[in-house]
Parts: C-alpha cells; sequence; structure tokens
C-alpha cells in the first residue's frame, strides 16, 4: 500500500487544538502511521511517546489528551462508537489508557476526523465544539459546576439537538477541581475513567468537547465483504454466554464472582457476601422500570435508563449500572439495598470519579472510621459505616469538590491518602503501588487479572478482561487460577489480543470473535490481517507504552501489589490460596514469558527487534543502542 493511499476506516485528519495559543489546526494523518499503528490506542500511544518526553508531567500545558477513534469506529459494525483516551496521568504520572462507548466516537469519523489532540492552557474554561462545518473554542463559564449530565442536557438544549443527535464528553465537578482519578464521562453514562484523563481535562481548563452526527461516510475498501459479516461478528456477540449481556448487562456475572470468592466485600475483610443475588443485574432488571438506551448501532440490550421501582431509592432516574458500579457501592461498602448503589453509581458518573477508585477509596474510610483512625471531626461529622448510604452519598460530593480536609485528603486517592494517614491504616489500603487502584474485583480469587494489574502499561489491565477467549491463537486457557506458572503464562501470551481490540473503535462486547473482527476489520481497511497478526501488533504497542513509562521513571519495584491487596483471603471460594507467597514465581515468569530481563523488567533487544521495534532499545539499554549506533 502507497504512503499516498490511506487505509479503508480512516478519515486522515488529526484535530490539534492548542488552548495556551488558543488555535485549532488540522493535520495530515499518514498511510504510514495507520499501517503501523491502526488507530484508538495504538494512534494514542504513538502521539503521546513522540509529544510528551520525559519531565512533563500530568498536570503540564504540555502534556497531551489524546482522544482517538479506530477504523471501524462510524461503520455498519455494531458498536462501532467507542474513542480511547490516552495521557500521562496523575494516579500513576506514567501512560493512561481508557476507552468509552457511546456515540463519540462514530460522530468524531463522520465529522470527518480520525482523534483530536489537546495540549496547552486555557485562559478562562472553555469547550470545544466539532463539527464537519468547522471547529471552535467556545466559553464554558455558564456550565462550570454542573454534573456530567446536567452539563450534557443544557448544551443539547442551547445548541438545538435532540439526545443523540449529538455527543458529549466532559468533566463534571472532579475533573474542575482536579481530583486525581477523576473521570471523562460523555453521552449519559460512559465513561473513560482510568488514570485520571478527567483531571487531566481538568488542567487544561477544557470542559467539554461536543461533536453532532456528521454526514461523511467512513471509507470502507470492501463494503460488500463488511456486509457479510458484520451481522455474524454482532449474532456471536449477543449468544456469548448464554446471552449473559442481554439478560441483565455485566452485573449479571455479580453471584458468579461471589461464589469464586472474587466480589470485593468490606474492604477485603471478607470474601462472604450473602446478599449477591439481591445486587446482581438480573435482580436489577426485575425492579427497573426503564428504556433500552443502546450506543452506536447497538442492539444487545445492555444499558437501560429509568427508576428502580422498589427500595429505598425507588424513583432514582439514572443508567443502568456496569458491574463495577454495583460491585463498587454494593458489597465492596456494605450496602444491600441495591437501588442505593443504583444511585450511588449514577452520581460517580455525574460528579465524574472512576467508580473502582472510589470503591477502593471509601471502604478504606470507612474501614478508618469504623477502626477509630478517623473520627467524627476527621469526617466534619459524617458516620461514615459499613452500608451508610447517605452518608457515602455526601462524601461523594467533597471528593469531588474537595471540600473540607477530609474531602480534600480523599481526592488524591486512596494510595496517596493511606500513606499521609500512615500507620497501620497504611495496610488497609487496596492498590497497586504505580499509584492506581484495581478494577472491582477481589484479585485474590482472580489471579489472571491481579497480575495484569500490577504488571501492565496502561494503569489498569492490558491483557485480559472479564472473558478472556483464546479464539484462533495458539495459547493455553489457565487450566488452574491459583497456580503461578499457569496464571503468568497466560496473561504474558494473550497480551496483545486486547489491545489491538482496542485500537479498532469498537466496544469490546460487540467483538467477542477475534476471526469474526478481523474479517469486519479487513473488509473495512483493505489489510488482511490474520489472528497472529493481531496479536503481534497489539504487542507493539505494548511495548511503546512500556518504553514510554520507562522513559517516565517506571521502576519494577512499584509493579507490585499493597500490602492488603494480596493478603490471603480468611474466608469464602479462595480461603487457603496465597496470592503472596507466589507473587515473585508470578512476576518473574511473566517476564521471562514477554522476553523481558527477569530483574529489571526491560524487554530485551531482541524482543524489541522481532517486533520490529529496534528503535526503542534506546529507551531501555541505551548503553547497547550507543553501540550499535557506532
Amino acid at each position: 500500500m502507497s504512503e499516498q493511499t490511506l487505509p479503508g476506516g480512516i478519515m486522515g485528519k488529526i484535530l490539534r487544538v492548542d488552548l495556551t495559543r488558543g488555535t485549532i489546526t488540522t493535520e495530515e494523518l499518514t498511510s504510514e502511521v495507520v499501517e503501523m499503528w491502526v488507530g484508538g490506542v495504538g494512534l494514542g500511544a504513538k502521539i503521546l511517546y513522540d509529544e510528551v518526553p520525559p519531565g512533563v508531567e500530568w498536570d503540564d500545558p504540555e502534556n497531551r489528551l489524546i482522544i482517538a477513534a479506530g477504523p471501524l469506529a462510524g461503520t455498519k459494525v455494531h458498536g462501532a462508537g467507542t474513542y480511547c483516551a490516552v495521557v500521562k496521568g496523575p494516579m500513576t504520572n506514567l501512560a493512561g489508557s481508557t476507552q468509552a462507548n457511546g456515540f463519540f466516537g462514530a460522530y468524531l469519523k463522520q465529522c470527518g476526523y480520525d482523534a483530536v489532540v489537546v495540549q496547552g492552557q486555557g485562559a478562562t474554561w472553555q469547550y470545544l465544539w466539532i463539527s464537519d462545518q468547522g471547529c471552535e473554542l467556545r466559553d464554558a463559564s455558564h456550565i462550570m459546576g454542573l454534573d456530567c449530565w446536567d452539563a450534557d442536557e443544557k448544551l443539547h438544549a442551547e445548541l438545538g439537538y435532540k439526545e443523540r443527535m449529538m455527543s458529549f464528553i466532559g468533566i463534571g465537578p472532579a475533573g474542575e477541581n482536579l481530583v486525581k482519578f477523576a473521570v471523562i464521562s460523555g453521552d449519559k453514562g460512559h465513561v473513560a475513567a482510568h488514570n485520571g484523563v478527567g483531571a487531566v481535562m481538568g488542567s487544561k481548563r477544557l470542559k467539554a468537547i461536543c461533536v453532532p452526527r456528521g454526514k461523511q461516510k467512513v471509507p470502507v475498501v470492501h463494503p460488500e465483504r463488511l456486509a457479510e459479516y458484520a451481522e455474524p461478528l454482532f449474532e456471536h456477540a449477543y449468544e456469548f454466554r448464554d446471552r449473559w449481556l442481554a439478560r441483565g448487562g455485566t452485573a449479571v456475572g455479580l453471584s458468579d464472582m461471589e461464589r469464586m470468592g472474587a466480589l470485593p466485600v468490606l474492604n477485603y475483610t471478607t470474601n462472604v457476601y450473602p446478599e449477591h443475588e439481591q445486587m446482581n443485574g438480573l435482580t436489577f432488571r426485575e425492579n427497573f422500570d426503564g428504556r433500552h438506551t443502546p450506543c452506536w448501532g447497538c442492539r444487545m440490550n445492555h444499558l437501560h435508563t429509568g427508576s428502580m421501582t422498589c427500595g429505598e431509592e425507588a424513583g432514582y432516574v439514572g443508567e443502568e449500572p456496569e458491574y463495577e458500579g454495583f460491585s463498587a457501592m454494593g458489597p465492596q461498602i456494605g450496602i444491600t439495598d441495591q437501588s442505593v448503589a443504583f444511585k450511588l453509581a449514577n452520581l460517580t458518573d455525574r460528579i465524574g470519579v472512576d467508580v473502582n477508585e472510589i470503591g477502593w477509596l471509601i471502604g478504606w474510610a470507612i474501614e478508618c472510621f469504623e477502626k477509630g483512625v478517623f473520627t467524627l471531626e476527621d469526617t466534619d461529622g459524617l458516620e461514615l459505616r459499613w452500608g451508610n448510604g447517605k452518608a457515602v452519598e455526601e462524601l461523594l460530593w467533597r471528593i469531588g469538590r474537595r471540600e473540607g480536609k477530609l474531602g480534600d485528603l480523599l481526592a488524591e486517592g486512596v494510595m496517596r491518602a493511606s500513606h499521609k494517614v500512615g500507620g497501620e491504616a497504611a495496610d488497609w489500603a487496596i492498590y497497586v503501588k504505580k499509584g492506581a487502584s484495581p478494577r472491582g474485583h477481589d484479585h485474590r480469587g482472580r489471579w489472571t487479572e491481579m497480575l495484569d494489574t500490577c504488571v501492565g502499561n496502561t494503569s489498569t489491565i492490558e491483557a485480559t478482561a472479564g472473558a478472556d477467549p483464546t479464539d484462533y491463537l495458539d495459547i493455553e486457557p489457565v487450566k488452574d487460577r491459583f497456580d503461578p506458572l499457569d496464571v503468568s503464562t497466560f496473561v504474558a501470551k494473550i497480551n496483545g489480543r486486547r489491545q489491538f481490540d482496542d485500537s479498532l473503535g469498537v466496544c469490546r462486547f460487540d467483538s467477542q470473535d477475534l476471526q469474526l473482527e478481523l474479517h469486519c476489520f479487513n473488509a473495512i481497511t483493505g489489510f488482511e490481517y490474520t489472528p497472529q497478526d493481531a496479536l503481534r501488533k497489539g504487542r507493539q504497542i505494548v511495548h511503546l507504552l512500556r518504553a514510554f513509562n520507562f522513559r517516565h521513571g517506571l521502576t519494577v519495584d512499584v509493579e507490585e501489589p499493597s500490602e492488603r491487596y494480596f493478603e490471603p483471603p480468611t474466608d469464602g471460594a479462595a480461603l487457603g490460596t496465597d496470592p503472596r507467597s507466589h507473587w515473585p514465581t508470578m512476576k518473574q515468569n511473566y517476564y521471562r514469558q514477554m522476553g523481558w530481563d527477569e530483574a529489571t523488567g526491560k524487554p530485551l533487544p531482541e524482543t524489541l527487534r522481532e517486533l520490529d521495534l529496534e528503535w526503542l532499545v534506546k529507551d531501555f539499554w541505551p548503553e547497547e543502542a550507543a553501540v550499535g549506533a557506532r
């Protein structure tokens, strides 16, 4: 493919926004870049690596906020409205990559752009308007202080767009106040959640980005092949796991997590949650009065908006939470009324904080209060007890606004807050020593995800997901989830599969079969990827992100769980296992299987060369690179 011809699925333009100068420019996207980095996380990682050198901190105007779609976004592939946000984030001060569904990725493409790159810092608060008729920065003073849903509704009304005809992504009070785990929330409930992307957006004084549905068509090289495979890809995803997503959303698996000892309960002080069935997705659907509010081109029957018909918060209107919302605002903090968890999970999206981090944070704060570390004076009168939903609701707002001594402390995230408090309370906090917290599972019952969370390069899981299919790849599934060699070998071998997915601009839930996904990808782009090509492309992205992180100070001593995170469980289905004693074996074997130095975690020069990434050798082995250059 020549450099003059772009692959299908690509609009060919990057929108560049410099808030310091108040300028908006357009940059051509070359076929060379697309062929190497595809889109989404791949394109975002390349821009971050090239433009954010060591010494640029997360809140530096020279940090980049990169919002990138992928070649499938805006096409006839179901659920292809996804975008990826890539930044240097405040939780780890390293790379962060996080995806959100909804409409933004599709509408951005239909307005002619593959990505938006924001730098600088505005003198005043603004929002960015993008359309196929032009783009501009506009005053945001009238939407400051509004939560994400209210700001979304206000701009829809002001700009004259019906719901779903314009996509809004933006920050709530948490992002405005630089809460370190602030998110970018859009289209009412679709959240790019990890590594404080919302804080980066807030540091630039950018409240929101709005893009209406455009009229430009995403180019497809083989439209007849896409028509042949797009529907089977969706049908496979719909039928996947006995239609689990359509039957009850991601929370349908909450009871399964409890039964395998992988549900977080009372800040890891127990693995047992007898009320799990009244908090799962099937129960929610039985007690919910709402309408299906799908993402771009999706018929999954996954997300709904409305209110619960029973419980303390019956009548509160919100969006059906994902599993993480119910696990964080339910068992992790002692809530057993699903309507209360429903409201609290929705408030996290409105205020604009990561529901995973806030769950670990509030669970830790409650444990501190229950054990006398925090007093009523410290909490400004809040009774932080297990199950006290009203106190948690008030605390959420205080954290989002950095109100009071405790609100300001907790706005730093659980690792930094626990370090500041010190003493034995520091050992009760759950986090990775890089700075961010895990997703909403008790990883003592899910070792693959514990390892992935600690050694990944995105600030969250990198290689694994709720389902880890090995379809069409020469990889053995995990046979024993508590075998350190089995677990670590699998995580290493599968790494790259998910990073390829996150380059495409499609929801993972709509794309569960790699071969069918590739049929669509090849039809759109004109490429001829095999499953092995997809895995290799993902591994190139993994190593680019690791190079960025090492340049910005990553050391392997922080690729470790906190004390509470991997202490042996005292009850439940994982009782009798001990991830802590096996951790050195898991970590060392993972490094070895990845082709990395076992002591330093640095990719070996031969590993980088095999991936056609020899130019990254200098980031890990400067002396060898210097010798090779002579």
